[in-house]
């Protein structure tokens, strides 16, 4: 099995596939590094040798940032941004859609289950 960055890619897939199971390699990336190691983009994972799988793991640590170095990286971004309470900062904060989606309706994702709030009741007439 292929280990890379500390990642077990899958073995049945394409190289090219394979390589985007890596956090921060997404598919252009990865052909990238495919075509710069000299590797066949379909050749499956499980068919790399030794040589290939080195040369893999030589290119993506020289020249990407990836998993952990990467997830912190994109936490300080915004906790920067959280830390001098500019606009998208104070979204990070709330909990809600940064870029300028409408909130009225959707973002369920970002805002969470709904919360109900209960409608006035009507005075009673005497």
């Amino acid at each position: 099995m292929a280990r890379i960055a500390g990642i077990d890619l899958p073995k049945n897939k394409r190289g090219e596939i394979a390589l985007t199971y890596i956090y921060g390699i997404g598919r252009s990336t990865a052909q990238r590094i495919l075509d710069e190691s000299g590797i066949d983009r379909n050749k499956k994972a499980m068919n790399w040798n030794d040589d290939e799988l080195a040369a893999i793991r030589n290119l993506i640590t020289a020249e990407f940032k990836v998993e952990g170095a990467l997830r912190s990286e994109v936490q300080m971004n915004i906790k920067r941004l959280m830390d001098i309470a500019c606009y998208r900062g104070l979204r990070h904060r709330k909990g809600l859609p940064l870029r300028g989606q409408r909130t009225k309706t959707n973002s369920r994702t970002r805002k969470g289950k709904r919360k109900t709030v209960a409608g006035k009741k009507k005075a009673a007439k005497k």
